[in-house]
């Protein structure tokens, strides 16, 4: 089969690799029918996640058919369209039991697995541990395209922002960063009644986008952000900052922007140390989370997208194939050159 392979930071090739096969009885192969890149692989690329090792196979989000099925399967067959999500999860281990598969102590004490610990889904075949708890099954009426952002974005900007957030009914929120994630975050704020969403991003095609995604705000970064978001809370600030890019600056922003008793929530995947003014912050009530997602809100999501509710495949902004996908990571590495969101691949 074909994949993209890791070979080291700044390496990675569309070449023939052994297929995936059944390796435990609860294993699945996958075709994969449509899969995208993530911001992390990006970090991958500049080298910044030791543990993958040359020879990876890069990608951790699929929509795909079931091709083999091991034989302690019993949720899924051969022909079952199914998603993939990023975290894998065996559903017995303290962590997934408490809901919080992003730190699965079977699969290695992280989730994340695929393109990180195992060969991963930008390929044209995965296997799928645990797939009777890992695997989730795509409705006939839900296409590919508004299924596979289910697999990370969506629920990232969710669970991470919105819930770990604490966004509840006339809340105002500021999002700080309109890409997938903080789209996928203003998407859903509405879910819990949030009064006012601001959208703070540089680019301004991200925060057109960011209003019809459902912001009643926006507003461009720079030295007056913080003076324009209090203008807007009646000189208080927000009661939920969400920080989605991972710098330093910005998530200093989104601290700068909440008010006494609110909550900062880290969605960014930061590369690097964060200083930030506690001498200011640690008076004012203000809470700071942060974390992996553990995808458990896929099946919220999924009746939400099913519905139309969230109309996800906006997410979505560009479409390659793989014999393309060379060009896809470059028109995603440069996102703001090319007003790219997210790109969908497919075989």
């Amino acid at each position: 089969m074909k994949a993209l392979v890791y070979h080291g930071p700044g390496r990675k090739a569309w070449e023939d690799v052994p297929d995936a096969t059944i390796q435990e009885p609860t294993d699945v192969v996958v075709r994969v029918d449509t899969t995208t890149i993530c911001g992390t692989d990006l970090h991958i690329l500049q080298g910044d996640v030791a543990a993958v090792t040359d020879g990876r196979i890069l990608g951790h989000e699929a929509i795909g058919t079931v091709t083999a099925a091991g034989d302690a399967v019993n949720g899924f067959t051969v022909g079952d369209r199914v998603l993939v999500p990023a975290i894998t999860r065996c559903g017995r281990c303290a962590y997934c039991q408490r809901g919080m598969p992003s730190h699965c102590q079977t699969v290695g004490g992280i989730g994340w697995i695929f393109g990180h610990l195992i060969d991963g889904t930008q390929a044209e075949l995965v296997r799928v541990p645990y797939a009777d708890t890992s695997l989730y099954a795509v409705p006939d009426d839900v296409t590919d395209e508004q299924a596979i952002f289910l697999a990370d974005a969506l629920p990232t900007g969710y669970e991470v922002g919105v819930l770990a957030g604490q966004v509840r009914p006339g809340h105002t929120v500021a999002v700080v960063g309109a890409g997938a994630v903080g789209l996928s975050a203003i998407l859903t704020t509405g879910l819990w009644g949030a009064s006012k969403v601001i959208a703070v991003d540089t680019n301004k095609f991200r925060l057109a986008t960011a209003l019809e995604f459902g912001a009643t705000d926006a507003i461009e970064a720079g030295p007056d952000v913080v003076n324009d978001v209090l203008a807007r809370t009646d000189g208080l600030g927000v009661d939920v900052a969400i920080e989605a890019v991972g710098y330093p600056e910005t998530l200093r922003t989104a601290a700068a922007l909440v008010r006494p008793g609110g909550t900062i929530a880290n969605v960014g995947v930061h590369g690097a140390p964060v200083e930030l003014p506690m001498e200011a912050l640690w008076i004012q009530n203000v809470t700071l989370t942060m974390g992996l997602v553990d995808t458990v809100s896929i099946p919220t999501l999924l009746t939400m997208v099913r519905s139309g509710r969230i109309p996800s495949e906006r997410i979505g902004t560009h479409r390659f194939t793989f014999d393309r996908i060379d060009e896809a990571y470059d028109v995603f590495g440069h996102a703001a050159d090319h007003e790219a969101l997210k790109v969908v691949i497919t075989p």
